[in-house]
């Protein structure tokens, strides 16, 4: 690719045992023009899977704020072009950000996201390609009308987009990047599909979808309550 625009990986991590696997896998990119945040959100426990990697890291720690401020810090300290996230308890497939990259810089995009795996704690796979898979961006759209269509770890995004439709918002604890989506599709920033698995998405006890089932589900009612109608208006527009 001549294009070689440099890409901001963040890893927020609170308190996670698996930490130590998504920065190999940030590391282990065929893409080479990264660098990896890695924003510890006032972690007090698994800290010590961070030091082996920590001279070939940024290491960024606050108070805990939960992941959407810490993704927020990452991406104001990013100097990369765009910026990719990573879930300090799942992994990237080596050529994650170079497949992305090669497609976005090729098709002039501004965003996109990929299909994932779905695995257990011992990296398992346990629903190959558990993602919907779309045909074009006109699905996209029309699947925010019913569910939420996009891992947030599978996602490139220009960095400039934050700067332009605000970044990650706080008040939704669990869901932030539910509601980013909605922000971008109805502010007319398509994000499209690319037909490939290239992370590894895990389920375990101590996950924030397993513990918080209760609390995502009231955010996601208020997401969609305020953003369906609007995208609805929005297709209408454009159909």
């Amino acid at each position: 690719m001549e294009n070689n625009p440099k890409v901001s990986i963040i890893i927020p991590f609170y308190n996670c045992s698996y930490v130590d696997q998504a920065i190999r896998s940030a590391l282990n990119q065929t893409y080479k023009n990264i660098e990896i945040i890695l924003v510890d959100d006032g972690s007090t426990n698994s800290t010590e899977k961070i030091v082996p990697f920590k001279d070939r890291i940024r290491y960024l720690r606050k108070e805990n704020g939960g992941t959407a401020t810490a993704l927020n810090l990452g991406v104001q300290s990013a100097t990369g072009e765009y910026i990719a996230w990573l879930s300090s308890d799942d992994f990237f497939l080596p050529e994650k950000i170079s497949k992305q990259m090669s497609f976005m810089v090729d098709q002039n995009i501004d965003i996109s996201f990929t299909n994932f795996d779905y695995i257990d704690k011992d990296n398992q796979v346990l629903v190959p390609w558990h993602g919907k898979r779309f045909s074009n961006v006109e699905g996209v759209y029309n699947a925010f009308l019913h569910f939420n269509a996009i891992n947030g770890c599978t996602v490139v995004i220009k960095k400039e987009l934050f700067e332009r439709v605000g970044y990650f918002d706080p008040n939704f604890r669990y869901t932030h990047d539910y509601e980013m989506w909605f922000r971008l599709l109805i502010n007319g920033y398509e994000i499209h599909y690319i037909d490939e698995v290239l992370i590894k998405f895990r389920t375990h006890e101590e996950s924030g979808t397993k513990k918080y089932q209760p609390e995502m589900q009231k955010e996601m009612a208020i997401i969609e309550q305020h953003y369906r109608p609007l995208l609805t208006e929005y297709i209408k527009k454009f159909s």
